[in-house]
């Protein structure tokens, strides 16, 4: 990968990428995960649970984020690296062992290794093309898990695994789950916010704003593209892993288009660039999805769309937009 010191942007100027800081955003991130690691202390197992399935639908959406919002690569099939490492974690937890990061690690590798097999292929396509070969690929590794009996369980999913163990100890308490997720999702986050605030991380918005200049300055943008293609579905892999130990089932629609696209739903809502807006867009569909539906009489996705079709008229940025632009970028 070229090495190149400060990579242009449209405007004429270099893109450098943000300080990293010890201010008021280290701050705040410390209070949110004093608040997050303490929540289980105050909240019933039902709402705990829910705010697990928060966090694992959060790293997935960060995920997603560094290719839509990040590169500019939007994705309707980034559910099968998700179902992918779902499976493979499951499988691994069932067949082999479920001691941790043995299942975490797995499910990030065969994350990764999907979307080092399908990748070459979409990011050498861009827009609209880019995005239909995305739903193929996630259509067709949801039909691989529906027909793959013997492994996957078919239509009726992996089903039997066991509880993740830590040093030989099975979580079984749903707050001891729950510090597990939230342990391993900060690290993914704080992974990616890295990747996003580093020199590379600069190279991709530049792509994003103006390829063609990107590649005239020397820059290999398809490996660019194939790289980070390959990184977000590791973190998506890892996001899958955290979800099969959560719920210790994984089914085919967990690889479907309807994962992805209250995936990238959720990414739009949060603001597109933004890796916390990114949550907290997550943390809306799946409050509404999962806590708020079966009271709606199963409307949750109705409401879903009516909060999409206000976001993109009254926050075409997205939650995000409500900071100042100078924050807005460094966040």
């Amino acid at each position: 990968m070229t090495a190149v010191a400060s990579p242009a942007v449209p405007g004429g100027t270099a893109a450098r990428p943000p300080r990293l800081t010890c201010g008021r955003g280290a701050l705040i991130s410390v209070v949110v995960l004093v608040v997050l690691a303490a929540a289980p202390l105050f909240l019933a197992p039902f709402a705990t649970t829910t705010l697990t399935r928060v966090l694992v639908f959060a790293l997935f959406a960060v995920s997603l984020d560094l290719l839509v919002g990040v590169t500019g690569l939007p994705s309707l099939g980034h559910a099968g690296y998700l179902g992918a490492g779902a499976y493979a974690a499951g499988w691994v937890s069932i067949n082999v062992t479920a001691e941790a990061p043995v299942p975490l690690l797995v499910g990030a590798a065969v994350g990764a290794l999907a979307a080092a097999l399908t990748g070459w292929v979409t990011v050498r396509s861009a827009g609209v093309f880019f995005l239909m070969l995305t739903l193929a690929i996630g259509e067709t590794l949801q039909q691989v898990a529906d027909s793959w009996e013997s492994v996957t369980g078919g239509a009726n999913g992996l089903t039997g695994v066991p509880l993740v163990r830590l040093a030989g100890t099975p979580l079984a308490n749903v707050g001891y789950t729950y510090w597990y997720v939230l342990a391993v999702g900060a690290l993914g986050f704080a992974l990616v916010a890295v990747l996003v605030r580093s020199p590379w991380g600069a190279a991709l918005r530049g792509i994003r704003d103006n390829e063609p200049r990107m590649r005239a300055l020397g820059y290999p943008t398809s490996l660019y593209k194939y790289v980070v293609f390959v990184v977000a579905g590791g973190v998506a892999g890892i996001a899958g892993s955290l979800l099969v130990a959560q719920q210790r089932l994984v089914t085919p629609a967990d690889l479907g288009f309807l994962t992805s696209s209250f995936a990238l739903l959720a990414v739009v809502i949060g603001g597109a660039g933004s890796l916390w807006g990114a949550c907290l867009g997550a943390a809306l569909v799946i409050v509404i999805r999962d806590a708020l539906g079966p009271s709606l009489d199963g409307h949750g996705t109705l409401v879903l769309g009516v909060v999409f079709v206000l976001v993109v008229y009254l926050l075409p940025r997205g939650a995000a937009g409500l900071r100042p632009r100078r924050r807005r970028e460094n966040a």
